[in-house]
């Protein structure tokens, strides 16, 4: 299956969720659409949503919540069709 890699595009910090008390934008196997947010990167209180880039399966994240991401950094991978 193709696969779609999906990358940070700022440096910052990656969060999976909107806040603390709220579910993660997406979980592995959710389906999403290629508008869809799946994080946030958070750097200096200025926050940009990380979009999907494409439509398909979400199969991994290679970022953790809270992790440290640079620009390019891969942050998940979608199965598309």
């Amino acid at each position: 299956m193709p696969e779609h890699t999906v990358r940070a595009p700022m440096p910052g910090v990656f969060y999976r969720r909107p806040a603390p008390d709220k579910p993660p934008f997406a979980e592995i196997g959710a389906t999403v659409t290629e508008e869809q947010t799946i994080g946030i990167i958070e750097i200096m209180k200025q926050f940009a949503e990380v979009k999907a880039g494409a439509g398909g399966r979400v199969t991994a994240f290679a970022a953790e919540n809270e992790a440290l991401l640079g620009p390019g950094d891969p942050v998940a991978t979608i199965e598309t069709s």
